[in-house]
């Protein structure tokens, strides 16, 4: 991986954990993105324009713009769920774990990528160490202990928790799933249209289709603007501004590496989660994160 390629991606993956923390934290997850994505797309379409006006795009761009546009708006829509059902140092870790595992194999089989051996074993390294993430359980932070409620019988909480643990799991997967799809239509999409134009469509797009979800929860829009305006404002300066930054590095290596790489950004999430906020487990998620880490060095040295 060529150290600009490799700068690009560190850059991003800082920038993603900030912002996904920010997006956790708010009152809904779904109208915070929403809002966020939809402020950076107005300041990204002029440059977008202007890129247009410069290089145009190859034929066939349409295709991936509208593929990107649909993907990015049920990414954005399973986070937003997962994100409300979860811990940031377990959702995060695997949605972007699953996303690793698949890359290569979608890229090997639609782009023809084949990674080198050093490659192939950062990749197992990254999934291997989301593998270990997950030990300390899918669920939210441990609950302090005691009586429970009078009225409420033991197995009516304990079900409850393990729904909204299989929830998030769920939520998790989806968003998973769509990383991969998305990673890989980007990367032959920005191969015929310049990043700034196809960022900058993506995000109008993904805004649009989602504006009827959004309309619908003009109460939650406002309160979330009402009490999280400045994080909305910062999250929009680095969301769409972090993926622009992997669309760049996807135009410099292999879409396998890449997306590897930028899971540096997996052992930032566990630190903001498990220690800043103290969602726990942070021995098992540390741990499972400093292999990550070893995943992230091998990909950056392989060719």
């Amino acid at each position: 991986m060529t150290g600009q390629a490799l700068a690009l991606v560190l850059a991003a993956a800082v920038a993603h954990a900030a912002w996904n923390a920010l997006a956790k934290r708010a009152h809904d997850p779904l109208v915070f993105l929403w809002s966020s994505v939809s402020l950076a797309s107005v300041g990204l379409s002029p440059l977008g324009a202007w890129a247009f006006a410069r290089e145009g795009w190859a034929p066939g761009g349409a295709t991936f713009v509208a593929a990107t546009v649909a993907i990015h708006a049920v990414y954005f829509f399973a986070l937003a769920r997962a994100y409300a059902a979860g811990d940031l140092s377990l959702v995060y870790p695997v949605a972007r774990g699953l996303g690793v595992a698949l890359v290569p194999m979608v890229a090997f089989l639609f782009l023809d990528e084949r990674p080198s051996a050093g490659g192939a074993l950062g990749i197992a390294l990254v999934v291997a160490g989301i593998a270990v993430v997950q030990m300390g359980g899918f669920e939210r932070a441990p609950r302090a202990r005691g009586r429970r409620p009078t009225g409420h019988p033991a197995h009516s909480s304990e079900s409850g928790e393990g729904a909204t643990r299989s929830a998030g799991l769920g939520w998790a997967i989806l968003t998973g799933l769509t990383i991969a799809a998305y990673s890989v239509v980007d990367k032959a999409g920005v191969a015929r249209i310049h990043p700034l134009t196809y960022i900058s469509l993506m995000g109008i797009g993904m805004s649009a289709v989602l504006a009827p979800a959004i309309l619908r929860r003009r109460a939650a829009l406002a309160r979330e603007w009402r009490t999280n305006s400045m994080a909305i404002a910062v999250a929009s300066t680095m969301n769409l501004t972090s993926y622009l930054l992997v669309l760049f590095a996807f135009r410099l290596s292999k879409a396998g590496y890449v997306v590897a790489a930028r899971e540096i950004s997996i052992v930032l999430s566990v630190v903001i989660g498990s220690v800043l906020m103290r969602e726990g487990y942070a021995l098992a998620r540390l741990a499972g994160a400093t292999v990550v880490l070893g995943g992230v060095a091998c990909v950056a040295l392989a060719r």
